[in-house]
């Protein structure tokens, strides 16, 4: 038996690495019975086939997983953003954000396309979010250095709206990944999606990354989101707050004596931020518990 991770997922088969070799493996019959569905990311034991192939027997405990893109145990949420064409909405940035806070996954910030628009006001946020934030460009390799530093050796993924140069990253970190890159569209302002299925690829600086869909395809199903009542969590910049407010069940939105909304009235929290966490608290309300997915 051996055992490896899973590198990539195509049309039922599993790509997975065992640390020499890659093995195409099938999922036996009993994980569609108990309802597990093998990961891109996952930790699996397997069986040798004849011919070189492979049986998946066991997928090992998660640290985390996503539904969108469907990958697990991530240790950093690389979120890309841009000012230039197109230009990313923050509260796309806030959204992810707050569900990898809520899987346990941590968040850094890539601002792109520096050399085009410098996103100062944009990184300025999650700096101040206590985030950790890099200006780069994959054109020009302002920034690449740092990025390659901060990901070596940890599990990633790359995420963010379409355009804003997820796959032009990862080819500015090694050379020779080649990923399809796309242009941006005149007329919508935004870029044609060019990454169709999710893989792990293996880093010269020890990291595992992974290129995901753009937003559009990363349609994050309102399910996912923290209960309302958890979601102040998820907001790292609050953690100092919470706890001061006048009314101990205080939702942080409109409420009198909120040490948050105090916060915000004072600079300390951005208020791009909170306008997030307001149409999030809004989007969770709207869900009933029994509506939710057992995450």
């Amino acid at each position: 038996m051996g055992e490896g991770i899973i590198l990539k997922a195509l049309s039922g088969f599993y790509y997975v690495d065992d640390g020499e070799r890659s093995v195409t493996c099938r999922a036996r019959g009993r994980h569609r019975h108990e309802g597990i569905s093998p990961l891109v990311g996952d930790r699996v034991r397997f069986t040798h086939l004849e011919g070189g192939s492979g049986a998946l027997d066991e997928i090992l405990p998660r640290k985390n997983e996503f539904f969108r893109p469907a990958v697990a145990n991530i240790d950093l949420l690389v979120v890309v953003a841009s000012q230039a064409v197109p230009v990313t909405d923050p509260f796309l940035i806030d959204r992810v954000a707050a569900i990898a806070a809520s899987r346990g996954c941590e968040t850094l910030v890539c601002v792109n396309k520096w050399d085009l628009e410098p996103g100062e006001d944009l990184a300025r946020i999650y700096e101040q979010a206590g985030f950790l934030t890099l200006r780069v460009s994959a054109e020009t390799g302002e920034g690449i250095g740092d990025l390659r530093r901060a990901i070596a050796g940890r599990v990633c993924a790359f995420t963010g709206n379409s355009g804003v140069g997820k796959s032009s990253i990862l080819n500015a970190l090694e050379a020779g990944l080649d990923l399809a890159t796309g242009e941006i569209s005149g007329k919508l302002g935004r870029g044609r999606h060019t990454t169709r299925h999710v893989e792990l690829f293996r880093l010269s600086c020890g990291a595992l990354a992974v290129d995901t869909p753009g937003f559009s395809s990363f349609d994050v199903d309102r399910m996912e989101l923290a209960r309302k009542e958890e979601l102040q969590y998820a907001f790292r910049e609050f953690a100092p707050y919470l706890g001061k407010c006048r009314f101990l069940d205080c939702a942080h939105v409109k409420e009198k004596g909120c040490a948050v909304l105090e916060a915000v009235g004072a600079g300390e929290i951005s208020p791009s931020r909170h306008r997030s966490y307001v149409r999030l608290y809004e989007q969770a309300k709207a869900i009933p518990d029994w509506q939710r997915k057992d995450m």
